[in-house]
């Protein structure tokens, strides 16, 4: 009887160990249970059109061809000799290089003005409206905006030659050497909203002690900025210029709502390059070895932007 009640009780207690590690594991797989249906999105949305792309960019005639062969890096080595690739590559830095630093130039001196107690704060809250009207417009809806400002007959060349600084109607959008500026300037104005509000934020958040002291040192206020305010707001500016950078690289349809990348290849960007070659010449081998060319691109300054992220 002895020998059967230990043998009854050491089996009790191996169930409820089993019931307890069942019980845990369960426990532990509760926050994939979670996140299960968003990773699922994200691999049917994003991780699966990415694996075709690349698939995609390997082989000779992709969804063209009902049996297309295996081309290696061929369609790379097209695109790399393709002289239209290069100047999107070069306009493409250029948009996006002085985006990022006029966005950040526009936004600091905005924000500087929204946080300073030297304007009345009725007036600030209006300046605060006005600043952020840009960031309440979609990208066709500016696209359709600037088209109309920069027209030939348009508000902004009336106003320049009302003041004399031009004496002829400039076509913007249709100059070869007018066109990638009058987009960059677009896509400025368009952009510095992000700027200026997370600048305001980091400006709102410097404690008021570090310019006190800094003020019965005798450092002046342009010291205060360069040795307090900039150092400050590093770590926002950081960020904020890598994601943009991102961002901007990837623009498309203010471009392609303004000048579809002409006159004559003059606006033509990584972005609308990869479009014509898949929608407009049908070749989606040589448009998905474009796409994996910019993903690079992009993916490069990401990694950048993590190690900064988890330096901070």
């Amino acid at each position: 009887m002895n020998h059967s009640a230990t043998a009854l009780v050491a089996a009790q207690a191996k169930a409820r160990r089993k019931g307890w590690l069942r019980y845990s594991t369960l426990r532990k797989l509760v926050p994939y249970f979670y996140v299960s249906p968003a990773t699922l999105l994200l691999v049917l949305l994003m991780l699966f059109p990415m694996v075709m792309v690349f698939k995609y960019s390997l082989m000779d005639g992709a969804i063209m061809k009902k049996d297309a062969a295996f081309a290696g890096v061929q369609n790379y080595m097209t695109i790399f000799e393709n002289r239209v690739f290069w100047q999107s590559v070069v306009q493409t830095l250029y948009f996006t290089i002085m985006s990022v630093i006029f966005h950040f130039i526009i936004g600091l001196a905005f924000a500087l003005l929204l946080n300073t107690n030297r304007v009345d704060p009725l007036i600030r809250s209006i300046l605060r409206v006005l600043f952020i009207l840009p960031w309440l417009f979609t990208a066709v809806i500016i696209a359709i905006i600037w088209r109309l400002l920069l027209d030939p007959n348009g508000v902004v060349n009336s106003v320049l030659m009302a003041l004399h600084i031009i004496n002829f109607k400039v076509e913007w959008f249709s100059s070869t050497r007018t066109a990638i500026h009058a987009l960059t300037f677009a896509n400025i104005w368009a952009g510095y909203p992000l700027y200026m509000v997370s600048l305001l934020a980091g400006l709102q958040g410097i404690s008021k002690e570090l310019y006190e002291a800094a003020g019965i040192d005798g450092a002046n206020e342009l010291q205060k900025f360069w040795y307090i305010t900039i150092p400050q707001l590093m770590p926002i500016i950081i960020s904020i210029a890598l994601l943009d950078f991102i961002w901007t690289m990837q623009v498309f349809p203010l471009v392609w709502m303004t000048t579809g990348g002409g006159p004559i290849y003059s606006t033509e960007v990584l972005s609308t390059f990869t479009y014509k070659l898949a929608f407009s010449q049908y070749e989606f081998s040589l448009a998905s070895a474009s796409a994996m060319i910019i993903l690079i691109i992009s993916m490069s300054v990401t990694y950048f932007y993590i190690k900064h992220q988890q330096r901070r």
